[in-house]
């Protein structure tokens, strides 16, 4: 194990970047799309994506348990213990990939004491990347270019609200950013909703239904590294290792426009 957990995502981006090209191959061509027990669309490239991150985490921490939604669709749910966990959605927007409209990410986060501590979330379409861990937050563009990024401070009008492009509900969301003066709204698929309040081109991601934890663990780790919180509508923090690995519904954060607490 390294001595940070900064240390982790060199690796975690190769393996994203690969998972990524693999992901990639599929969406050229034509696939065939059948559903789980849940009614979610999966394809090869789920599969094939989360079958080439799963090796590569053993690889790089033996120790760790490694919870993936396609294994855990399978009924392959490991126990975990007071060690650090990886949390692992190879293909996070699924009907973004198959509508064919770019809005999907790879997705690796790391939980240790029941936070995210390290993720990776990587968006092949764009060739964009995003990367956190021990308060360092990264976005890295397509042609390589690193730059530090962090959540801006949120303005007193014309505050920002990201939402989902394919899991929206406009009755309560409209009713929530009532309480906004001037709201500027915006519509993302998979975890680049989190990913676009951490890097301060939005201020707040607020949802509404279902999400499990492997969603939203590697944008979160990115988020808190950036200078963020994703919490309950009432302010408890989210937690992971919830039973069922689900999560309630949540609004992500960067710092209060007042006090600029976190």
């Amino acid at each position: 194990m390294t001595n940070s957990y900064t240390d982790l995502l060199p690796a975690l981006e190769e393996l994203a970047r690969k998972a990524g090209a693999a992901i990639m191959d599929i969406y050229a061509e034509d696939f065939t799309v059948r559903h789980k027990a849940d009614s979610s669309p999966v394809t090869e490239a789920d599969l094939r994506a989360e079958a080439i991150i799963l090796p590569g985490l053993a690889a790089l921490t033996p120790d760790f348990a490694i919870v993936a939604e396609e294994q855990v669709a399978a009924g392959r749910v490991p126990v975990l213990s007071d060690r650090p966990f990886w949390l692992v959605d190879p293909l996070d927007g699924t009907k973004e990939f198959v509508r064919r409209n770019g809005e999907f990410t790879v997705n690796i986060g790391l939980i240790a004491g029941g936070v995210p501590v390290a993720g990776v979330v990587l968006a092949p379409v764009p060739g964009l990347l995003w990367s956190g861990a021990d308060g360092q937050a990264f976005r890295v563009d397509a042609d390589g270019q690193r730059q530090p990024i962090a959540c801006r401070p949120r303005p007193a009008s014309g505050v920002r609200v990201v939402t989902s492009r394919s899991h929206n509900q406009p009755e309560l969301l409209t009713q929530w950013i009532a309480r906004f003066e001037q709201p500027e709204l915006d519509f993302a698929g998979s975890s680049l909703k989190l990913c676009r309040v951490a890097e301060g081109s939005a201020d707040l991601y607020p949802r509404f239904g279902p999400t499990c934890e492997w969603d939203i663990a590697a944008a979160h780790a990115v988020l808190r590294a950036a200078g963020g919180v994703i919490e309950s509508f009432d302010g408890v923090p989210l937690a992971y290792a919830k039973p069922g690995f689900l999560n309630p519904d949540f609004v992500a954060r960067g710092p209060d426009p007042i006090t600029q607490r976190v």
